[in-house]
């Protein structure tokens, strides 16, 4: 974790607010993963929705990583960061079949999520093209509803109980099936969740025979409140293994497991950095009105997410309760009654967790200026993204009247 000193040295350098993000951090989440399933046949993707800077997929990648995208512009980005094809896989959702078609012109690997799309694909691409397809497994697990993906109410994923309409397309093109996905939600810790989730799928191999991945998803957990205890990466790969090797290894057929963990990788590097401009006392409550807001992270209102918050202008002071609250004409509450070191106009408030779906959610709600970005990486401070200007405000607006 990243020194209070540092911190306000990033601030005072580069201006508030910004996105921190440690390359260090990376690594060390990308290294469990790597260890932790060192005896499973095992390949990791970069869930990169949960944050796209070119400067952060070139960086996951040269780790070994490959990375996974939600949309054509995620693979078209991935790409131009210097990602080779064959370390990307594109998992659509919802979307056009010409988005899937311009995937494939990548030759990257694709995942498919209808009945549709896999007729239009097959009609397209007949055996030439392996592929995978993405199950719904009626399975409910995640944190969060809205980041649950995997049960039975969920618009991902092929529903299981239409294998029979699944295998009759598969067989009038003759369609390779490389892969079998699922992806059950985010902000999972138990091990059983995969579990569960590799028998849904083992029961469906002798469908395929052209089958060689496995694959689970992602959404480990990260710890974000004091009190979280971090997700035993080492005891999901070992029922992982356990289960393989006596399910999936009768037929002497080795299935390569793969894993898109996103908010694994990032969320624990990133920092929000934000500065006090006004406290205010109401007699209920004391605000503390810092110079962002939903704008720059929404996550606390769009998911009641906590981030763990510190004053690290006034480490040393006695500690009250505040109402961390954002500058957008909305309610945009951080934290309520959050204990702080006592904060002062323009004190230094820090936003852990921040590397996920921070800045990547971001916008220019009431005309805001997104911050800039910077990556640690080495003990070099490397500025990835320039802060808005005015004038991007008005790039793609054409003025008429």
């Amino acid at each position: 974790m990243l020194s209070h000193t540092k911190l306000i040295e990033l601030a005072e350098r580069f201006d508030t607010p910004l996105y921190v993000y440690d390359a260090e951090k990376i690594a060390e989440q990308y290294r469990k993963l790597s260890t932790a399933f060192s005896a499973c046949n095992a390949r990791f993707f970069y869930a990169c929705k949960a944050l796209t800077n070119i400067n952060i997929l070139a960086y996951i990648s040269s780790l070994g990583c490959g990375i996974d995208c939600s949309s054509i512009n995620e693979v078209k980005l991935a790409l131009y960061a210097g990602v080779p094809p064959q370390k990307i896989l594109y998992t659509s959702n919802g979307i056009a079949f010409e988005e899937i078609a311009e995937a494939a012109q990548s030759g990257v690997h694709i995942n498919i999520d209808s009945l549709s799309n896999l007729e239009k694909f097959g009609k397209r691409f007949g055996n030439g093209y392996g592929v995978g397809v993405r199950l719904r497994p009626n399975i409910l697990a995640g944190g969060n509803l809205k980041i649950s993906t995997g049960h039975e109410k969920s618009k991902f994923g092929i529903p299981i109980d239409q294998l029979d309409g699944l295998k009759q397309i598969v067989s009038q093109f003759n369609i390779k099936i490389t892969a079998l996905h699922i992806h059950t939600g985010s902000d999972i810790k138990d091990a059983d969740v995969f579990v569960q989730g590799i028998k849904v799928l083992s029961e469906l191999v002798s469908h395929f025979p052209d089958l060689t991945v496995i694959d689970l998803g992602g959404g480990f957990k990260v710890p974000y409140e004091p009190e979280d205890e971090e997700t035993d990466i080492a005891l999901i790969a070992k029922k992982l293994a356990s289960y393989v090797d006596s399910h999936l290894s009768a037929n002497g057929k080795k299935y390569e497991l793969w894993f898109e963990p996103g908010k694994y990788l990032v969320s624990e590097c990133g920092y929000l950095l934000t500065q006090v401009n006004v406290i205010k006392d109401n007699g209920a409550q004391v605000f503390a009105g810092v110079n962002s807001g939903l704008n720059h992270l929404i996550r606390p209102m769009m998911y009641d997410a906590y981030h763990h918050i510190a004053n690290i202008s006034n480490t040393h002071a006695d500690e009250k309760a505040y109402t961390v609250t954002g500058y957008i004409c909305e309610t945009d509450t951080f934290a309520t009654n959050r204990l702080l070191h006592e904060v002062r106009e323009g004190d230094y408030l820090v936003f852990y967790n921040a590397g996920a779906y921070g800045f990547e959610m971001s916008s220019n709600y009431n005309s805001r200026l997104k911050p800039a970005e910077v990556l640690l990486k080495d003990g070099e401070a490397l500025v990835i993204r320039k802060r808005d200007e005015f004038e991007d405000l008005l790039k793609s607006q054409i003025k008429l009247l």
